[in-house]
C-alpha cells in the first residue's frame, strides 16, 4: 500500500515543499509554481504572471504554464509511488497542450484524475508490466476562464534492482 497520506502532508508544509523545490525544481520554484490544494483525487496548482515567468508578449510563458500543468499531475502521482514497495518509477512520455486565453495574471492547473492515476500505478504493480496513462489538467484564471488545457502521458512501471 502506498505511503499517500505521508506524501501529501510533506506537500501541504509549505516550507518543506519550497525547499525541495528550490533544491530539485529551481525554475519552478523562481517562476513561483505553488501547490494550492492537494488530497487523493485531486491537485491545484498556481503560476503567476511575473517578470520570471513572462515572455515577450505580455503573458506568461507557456514553459511556466506546463510546469504547472504537469506538477499538478505529477504530485497525484508521486503520491501513489511514494515509499512503495515495490518500487516504482514515473515517467512523462508524452505531452500535448492547447492555449485557449492569454495567460495574464495567475493561471490555477486542475487535475482531477487521481483514482486513474491509482489504478494504473496498481495495475503497474499487480501485472509487472508498465502502464501508460493520459491525464488532464486544466488552467483557468482568477475570472474562471480557461486558459490552457494540457494532456500530460505518465508511464508507471516497478523498479528493476
Amino acid at each position: 500500500m502506498p505511503a499517500v497520506s505521508p506524501f501529501l502532508s510533506l506537500v501541504r508544509n509549505a516550507f518543506r515543499f519550497r525547499l525541495f523545490m528550490l533544491l530539485k525544481l529551481p525554475s519552478a520554484y523562481f517562476s513561483g509554481v505553488r501547490v494550492k490544494y492537494v488530497d487523493e483525487a485531486s491537485c491545484q496548482v498556481s503560476v503567476p504572471f511575473k517578470w520570471f515567468s513572462q515572455n515577450p508578449f505580455r503573458s506568461t510563458y507557456f514553459a511556466c504554464l506546463a510546469m504547472a500543468a504537469e506538477m499538478s499531475t505529477g504530485i497525484l502521482a508521486m503520491a501513489q509511488t511514494y515509499k512503495r514497495n515495490p518500487a516504482v518509477s514515473m515517467l512523462v512520455t508524452a505531452l500535448e497542450a492547447t492555449y485557449s486565453k492569454k495567460a495574464t495574471g495567475i493561471t490555477i492547473f486542475t487535475c482531477d484524475q487521481g483514482p486513474l492515476i491509482q489504478q494504473a500505478v496498481a495495475k503497474a504493480v499487480a501485472t509487472g508490466e508498465a502502464q501508460t496513462i493520459r491525464v488532464r489538467s486544466l488552467g483557468r484564471n482568477s475570472a474562471g476562464e480557461e486558459v490552457a488545457e494540457f494532456f500530460i502521458n505518465w508511464s508507471f512501471k516497478i523498479k528493476q534492482s
